[in-house]
């Protein structure tokens, strides 16, 4: 299976616009986002599933949803509910857009062509640091999936361990490199202390080739892709814990005013759809054959089933239970983290970049 955690560490290598040309595109997302194609601030076309007043009395209108990079089964519970209507009966026609490979995270939201997208709480303060008025409104995964990965037989036991040591990522960018900071940070190293190889998406060559000692890679993705391969890799934390806040559902500050009730029915339907599939694991991967390509397949649906597994315990809290509400205390942590790593090109209230009045789990 094609290695997608791209979806969700790639992206901050991408175009982010500037500040003008981003507060311009924001502008006109608002219109958009307002406007008869989108659903605008009253009814969906007639003919729009739960766009009916008559049927659907909290008819919310139609809205696009970004999903990054290719399909995958980790984007699940947006299939499923689409599949068991959980969007359709919260009043929302919802549509899912994947991006393209060289398309940036947050372009197609600032252009008006989405409505929210899914996106790192720390690559929404890098957006909101070159002037975009991003939002988010509840968490999708609930645990930061980065782990260092090394080979089973690894003297490397601790992050402290890392010194001296080659450590190969993508690039300096994303929840990859930002992961490493937490990790460095955490063990008492600078970046002198290690060598860091940029690998691009190569990281399991590069690790059983032996061209790098460790690698930083997803829980969810890199880590099982290796099970999978049938090497012997261990993983290791970044840290006890992680001031960075993973991946959320996004919006504009402008839809948040002018449509509050959509962003509350497509956040609940989001949490509906992780709910179903949590309740019904193998009847996810069946719905997501239809989004996925090639997961009809049983060597594809069962590598699946282990990416899902790994997915649902980073989506649910501590007590194992489908929660949305964002932390605000984190999210200070957060910025703080970002701003004394020199992560952010300045300073970015927390507050404003993230609510809790979205979601009532």
């Amino acid at each position: 299976m094609k290695r997608v955690n791209r979806q969700l560490n790639r992206r901050t290598a991408l175009t982010i616009l500037t500040t003008a040309a981003a507060a311009a595109a924001l502008s006109l997302a608002g219109c958009a986002a307002g406007g008869p194609a989108n659903g605008g601030t009253g009814s969906a076309s007639p003919g729009s599933s739960g766009a009916s007043g008559a049927s659907t009395p909290a008819a919310q209108g139609s809205a696009t949803l970004g999903l990054t990079y290719i399909p995958n089964i980790q984007f699940g519970p947006f299939y499923v509910g689409l599949e068991k209507k959980t969007f359709e009966a919260r009043g929302v026609n919802l549509t899912l857009r994947h991006h393209g490979s060289n398309e940036g995270l947050f372009t197609a939201l600032a252009a008006g062509q989405e409505d929210f997208v899914i996106a790192g709480g720390d690559e929404l303060l890098q957006a909101r640091a070159e002037g975009m008025d991003l939002v988010a409104i509840s968490s999708y995964y609930r645990t930061y999936p980065v782990v260092l990965i090394v080979r089973d037989e690894s003297p490397i036991k601790t992050t402290k361990d890392l010194r001296g040591h080659s450590i190969g990522l993508p690039g300096r960018y994303g929840e990859s490199w930002f992961g490493l900071q937490v990790a460095l940070k955490d063990a008492g190293l600078t970046e002198k202390d290690v060598r860091i190889t940029e690998v691009g998406y190569t990281q399991q060559a590069a690790l059983t080739t032996d061209k790098v000692d460790a690698i930083v890679g997803f829980s969810n993705n890199d880590a099982v892709q290796f099970g999978l391969a049938g090497v012997k890799t261990r993983t290791i934390p970044l840290a006890r814990n992680v001031p960075l806040v993973s991946i959320s559902l996004v919006t504009t500050a402008k839809l948040l005013k002018d449509r509050p009730n959509l962003a509350r029915s497509v956040a609940e339907g989001m949490l509906d759809g992780i709910e179903a599939v949590k309740a019904d694991p193998e009847g996810a991967i069946t719905i997501s054959t239809g989004q996925v390509p090639g997961l009809a397949q049983e060597q594809a649906a069962a590598a699946a089933r282990v990416t899902l597994a790994a997915t649902l315990k980073i989506m649910v809290d501590a007590q194992g239970k489908v929660a949305g509400k964002l932390d605000p205390a984190q999210w200070q942590d957060m910025a703080e983290f970002m701003t004394a790593q020199g992560l952010l090109t300045k300073p970015v209230d927390p507050a404003v970049a993230m609510s809790t009045e979205y979601v009532s789990r």
